[in-house]
C-alpha cells in the first residue's frame, strides 16, 4: 500500500513537472537537435540572430498573452505594427538626433495604445466579442497604414533612429535588451501586482471577479491598451532595423504571437498563462524558423509545420483542462 502510494505521488510529481516545464524541455531538445544537424547553429552569432528575430514578435506575444489570459484575443497586433512603423518612419525621415528618435518611438507606442483603447472600449463597454473587435481593428489599422504611406515604404534612414536596430551593448543587440526589459516589466505586472491578479480573475470567472470587486471594464481597457502599446513598440523596433516603415510589415505576426502564447501554455479558455513561458513559446518558434530556413525547407512547408504545432498545443491544453 505504501509503495503504491509513493509510486502514485511520484507519477503525479512527474506529470506536474512535465506540464510546467515540458515546453522548456522541448526547446532544449529542439535546439540541441538542430545544433547537431547544422554547422554553426549553436554559435553566438546565430543565437543572437534568433533572439533578435524573436524580440519583435515576442514583444507582441507578451501583450497577446495578457489578452488571452482574460479570455479574449488580439488579432490586430500585426496590423498595428504596420501602422506604427509608417508613423514612426514619417516622423524621423530627414531628421537627426536622439530627441526625434525618442519621439518617434513614443508616437509609435501612442498610436498602438489608441488602437488598443478602441479594442478595449468596444470589448469592455460595447460587449462585442474580442475576436470580432480586434478583427475589425486589424482591417482598419492596415488600411490606415496604407493611407498614411500611400501604399509605399517610408524612408527612416536617420542615423540616430536606425542605430537602435543596429547597435549592441556588450555584444548583445539593443533589440534583445529592449525585449528583456519589456519581458521583466510585464512579468512583474502579471505576477506581482494587483493588475495581474485582476487579469487572472477575469479569465478564471468574470462573474466571480465582479463579485470580488474587480473593475472588469477598466482592467480589460488596460489590457488592450498594453497590447496595443507593445505592438506599437515592436513596429518602431522593426522600422529601426529595416531603415523604413512599410504598410505590409507585421503580416501574420498576430498568428505567430498567438502561437507563442499558446505553445507557452497560455490557455485559450483564459485564466492560465505566464510571461516566461510565453518567451519559451516564442523561442521555440524562432529556433524552428531559423532551423528550417538553414535546412532549406520550403516556406510553405514551414507554415504547415507551424500550424501543426499550434494545433498540437491547443489539443494539449484541452486535455489538461479535461483532467483538471
Amino acid at each position: 500500500m505504501i509503495k503504491s502510494a509513493n509510486n502514485s505521488m511520484r507519477k503525479t510529481s512527474y506529470t506536474e513537472i512535465l506540464n510546467k516545464y515540458g515546453m522548456l524541455l522541448i526547446l532544449i531538445l529542439l535546439f540541441s537537435a538542430l545544433s547537431l544537424k547544422i554547422d554553426g547553429f549553436a554559435s553566438f552569432r546565430n543565437i543572437f540572430s534568433i533572439l533578435e528575430q524573436v524580440s519583435m514578435f515576442g514583444i507582441i506575444a507578451i501583450g497577446v498573452t495578457f489578452a488571452i489570459v482574460t479570455g479574449g484575443i488580439d488579432l490586430s497586433s500585426g496590423a498595428v505594427v504596420a501602422l506604427a512603423s509608417v508613423v514612426g518612419a514619417s516622423i524621423v525621415t530627414g531628421t537627426e538626433g536622439y530627441g526625434m528618435t525618442i519621439f518617434a518611438f513614443g508616437a509609435a507606442m501612442f498610436v498602438g495604445s489608441i488602437c488598443g483603447l478602441i479594442n478595449g472600449t468596444i470589448t469592455a463597454y460595447g460587449r462585442i466579442p474580442p475576436f470580432i473587435a480586434t478583427l475589425g481593428m486589424m482591417t482598419m489599422a492596415r488600411g490606415v497604414a496604407q493611407l498614411v504611406s500611400n501604399g509605399r515604404p517610408v524612408d527612416a534612414s536617420s542615423d540616430a533612429f536606425t542605430s537602435i536596430g543596429d547597435s549592441a551593448i556588450f555584444g548583445v543587440p539593443s533589440l534583445v535588451i529592449i525585449y528583456v526589459l519589456v519581458a521583466v516589466t510585464c512579468h512583474i505586472m502579471m505576477s506581482r501586482m494587483s493588475f495581474g491578479r485582476h487579469v487572472f480573475a477575469i479569465g478564471g470567472n468574470v462573474n466571480t471577479a465582479k463579485i470580488c470587486g474587480v473593475n472588469v471594464e477598466i482592467t480589460l481597457l488596460k489590457v488592450y491598451i498594453l497590447a496595443g502599446a507593445l505592438a506599437g513598440l515592436a513596429g518602431a523596433m522593426l522600422t529601426s532595423r529595416a531603415y523604413a516603415g512599410n504598410p505590409t510589415f507585421g503580416n501574420m505576426w498576430e498568428l505567430d504571437a498567438i502561437a507563442a502564447a499558446v505553445i507557452g501554455g497560455t490557455s485559450l479558455a483564459g485564466g492560465v498563462g505566464s510571461v516566461p513561458m510565453c518567451i519559451v513559446g516564442a523561442l521555440i518558434i524562432g529556433v524552428m524558423n531559423k532551423g528550417l530556413n538553414m535546412l532549406g525547407v520550403d516556406p510553405y512547408w514551414q507554415q504547415i509545420i507551424k500550424g501543426m504545432i499550434i494545433i498540437g498545443a491547443v489539443l494539449l491544453d484541452a486535455q489538461k483542462r479535461k483532467k483538471a
